[in-house]
């Protein structure tokens, strides 16, 4: 369904996103569309308005693990104030089977909801998936990979680790990073919770 993403160590590979053919109905790495959950729905409710916060899209963890980022917006494009404070409640990161809720996030039970836009699959970058210096901004997570920060670092806590970076520039929707902003998803060292936060320029 996707192209394969070769895998480093520690140097990060550029991935964009592509429109996906139909709708994506697996437990893989996608941007938009609606969450294949692998447990009960746990859709996340913005703390300000109450309203659910829209599906970004699902990242694939070991062992079959599915994470969940989901952030407070409109299809109108106004934003939301806390939406890059990994604890505010305006944005979360939710893990799949065996993860839990953070105390900070209120779900309910719905399956489908608000969505960025159809379902994009990633592949690597063939163009503009660095900057002049050829570092990337925008990529997966996994093993030695460490975020590039744009502001000062800001990992959640001691042996987090980056799921994904990505860069508000290089998404396929309009998504409120701030000016020029990227997102980081974090999964926490037993794998159970994750954290989600932006920095701007």
């Amino acid at each position: 369904m996707s192209e394969t993403l070769p895998s480093s160590p520690s140097e990060p590979v550029p991935v964009e996103f592509t429109p996906a053919a139909e709708p994506v109905r697996e437990a893989v790495t996608k941007l938009g569309g609606q969450p294949v959950w692998l447990e009960e729905p746990q859709w996340p409710l913005s703390r300000g308005t109450g309203e659910p916060m829209r599906f970004i899209g699902q990242f694939t963890l070991a062992g079959g693990v599915l994470g969940y980022l989901f952030m407070t917006g409109n299809d109108k494009g106004t934003s939301v104030d806390g939406t890059y404070d990994p604890e505010g409640g305006e944005n979360a990161l939710l893990v799949q089977p065996g993860g839990s809720v953070p105390g900070f996030v209120t779900v309910g039970t719905r399956a489908e909801g608000p969505t960025v836009g159809p379902d994009h699959l990633p592949r690597p970058a063939r163009e503009g998936g660095t900057d002049p210096d050829g570092h990337a901004w925008q990529f997966l997570g996994g093993p030695g990979i460490e975020p590039r920060w744009l502001q000062g670092e800001e990992t959640p806590g001691e042996g987090w680790r980056l799921l994904v970076q990505l860069d508000s520039g290089r998404l396929p929707f309009r998504v409120d990073f701030g000016d020029s902003g990227v997102g980081y998803a974090f999964t926490s060292p037993d794998g159970k919770e994750g954290r989600f936060l932006w920095q701007c320029l």
